[in-house]
């Protein structure tokens, strides 16, 4: 028999209902896949020179990249912390990763429009 990884989260506990498991799934791969999107945005800046000051554009590739970056790691870390509840019927973890995207699109967005008006 496989064990299953990572340990701390697939050996504790009882084996929850696989609907809730592929849920917590399908979130985390949601989280993926926005996190795919603000590199494309690092991306999509960085080749089109949008805005021109090099400088600026440089920060805001960089900062779109690195918030790519941390929703990917934060989301498999909040993926183990809801599995890991769910098999000790325990209260689901808080929800900061979605306060923390929001304040982050906020000051890129704040950003670009000082830049563009």
């Amino acid at each position: 028999m496989t064990t299953r990884q990572p340990r701390w989260v697939y050996d504790a506990g009882d084996e929850p209902d696989p609907r809730f498991s592929l849920a917590n799934e399908r979130t985390f791969l949601a989280w993926v896949r926005t996190s795919l999107a603000f590199f494309a945005g690092g991306v999509a800046l960085h080749a089109l020179a949008v805005p021109s000051t090099d400088w600026l554009r440089g920060t805001l590739v960089v900062a779109l990249i690195a918030v790519g970056a941390l929703i990917c790691a934060f989301s498999m870390v909040r993926w183990a912390r809801v599995e890991r509840a769910m098999r000790l019927r325990e209260p689901l973890p808080s929800f900061g990763l979605g306060i923390a995207l929001t304040l982050l699109l906020l000051l890129v967005g704040v950003l670009l429009v000082v830049v563009l008006v």
